[in-house]
């Protein structure tokens, strides 16, 4: 396993910045320790009853010439998911889609078992294969689409379609049979995605802009579907790997994200996040009804319809974090959408996951910080 690469206290392009107004030294504090951690880069926002607090700390990339970007764009990986569930819900209270009708009578090419419904795909419980690959209970692993290490590097810009992905999957056993179980696949958004395609007749990005970001104002939210761009400002992310013995990093903040599809390809910022999050938890862009099925959570990890579930010592508190390559997304929010913590990482990534206990590290000082009613300032 190799060594992270990140900025610490004590390097000389570490830096912290934040807007003028408000001050709070303990999360300050926090988003230190998060950089220290093995982060190269990170951006952070807090809502609450007090105001908003913004930040970055560590760099925005490995050669120290630029500091942290503070309110920049970034991949926002498996976050996607949460506006994937929000559009469907929201095609739900049009009367266009049936939460509990097949699939299959929207994607009738596929021939997918009939018993996998809607809402099945929004919760994980479809039984359909990852095409990111699985790992069962017996350590076996089954690969789907390259994502890891050189094979990887090499095929970052290429071009997946959709439908390739799914029969991917469907070429491979189900986990299980539909609604008996739950296993996180990226594959069920991918349907999810095709069947508002569908039952719309117009692009996902179309009806994301339609739906959610016009009526809420987002400008630094986008679908890129194919391309590899993302808008600047932004932090880099890099990929570690080895080639011919030699260990290499390379900057991937520009890759082609179809690879994962609607699991997790979107872009936005820390101000998007929070305006969408605090919004959608507030009740402000479901109705009542399909907003408290979206939080219902199943049994096994507390999933619900693209958000999780996670009970803290000041209450519930609902969330859908998400990582690409070299770069993830934070987004948690209150269960009435008062306090939003929203926060953006990039790193030095690796075919071996290094980052993954300090990434679940970030997630639990951060929602300690805001949450717990500790946080000073």
């Amino acid at each position: 396993m190799s060594t992270p690469v990140h900025a610490t206290a004590n390097s000389p392009f570490f830096a912290t910045t934040s807007r003028p107004g408000r001050d709070c030294p303990h999360l300050r504090k926090v988003l230190d320790e998060v950089t220290a951690g093995g982060f190269l880069g990170v951006q952070l926002r807090v809502r609450d009853e007090r105001g908003e607090w913004v930040a970055g700390a560590g760099a925005g990339g490995l050669d120290g010439s630029a500091g942290p970007v503070t309110d920049g764009h970034f991949r926002i990986g498996s976050t996607t998911k949460s506006f994937v569930a929000t559009v469907v819900l929201l095609l739900v209270a049009e009367g266009r889609i049936g939460l509990d009708a097949p699939a299959a009578d929207h994607l009738p090419e596929f021939g997918l078992d009939r018993r996998i419904t809607v809402r099945m795909l929004l919760r994980h419980t479809s039984g359909i294969f990852n095409h990111t690959g699985e790992l069962y209970e017996d350590g076996t692993i089954v690969l789907g689409v390259p994502w890891q290490g050189k094979e990887w590097v090499e095929k970052r810009f290429a071009t997946y379609r959709p439908e390739d992905l799914v029969r991917l999957s469907l070429s491979k056993p189900a986990r299980f049979a539909p609604g008996t179980g739950w296993s996180y696949a990226n594959t069920n958004y991918v349907l999810a995605r095709l069947v508002i395609e569908r039952v719309t007749g117009r692009t996902f990005a179309e009806e994301l802009s339609r739906l959610v970001l016009r009526p809420l104002g987002l400008t630094g939210t986008l679908a890129p579907g194919d391309s590899p761009e993302i808008p600047a400002p932004h932090n880099h992310g890099y990929y570690r790997y080895e080639d011919a013995g030699q260990e290499r990093i390379v900057d991937v903040t520009r890759q082609n994200p179809s690879w994962v599809g609607a699991g997790g390809d979107m872009i936005s910022t820390t101000g998007d996040l929070a305006t969408y999050f605090s919004a959608l938890m507030g009740g402000r862009l479901l109705p009542a009804g399909l907003l408290a099925e979206m939080r219902t959570p199943e049994a096994t990890v507390g999933y619900g319809l693209g958000v999780f579930a996670q009970e803290t010592g000041s209450g519930t508190v609902f969330h859908h974090n998400g990582a690409t390559m070299g770069s993830a997304a934070l987004m948690y929010a209150s269960a009435d959408g008062r306090t939003v913590l929203t926060a953006g990482l990039t790193w030095v990534d690796d075919a071996d996951l290094t980052i993954a206990p300090a990434f679940r590290a970030a997630q639990q000082r951060f929602v300690e910080a805001v949450f717990s009613g500790r946080l000073a300032g």
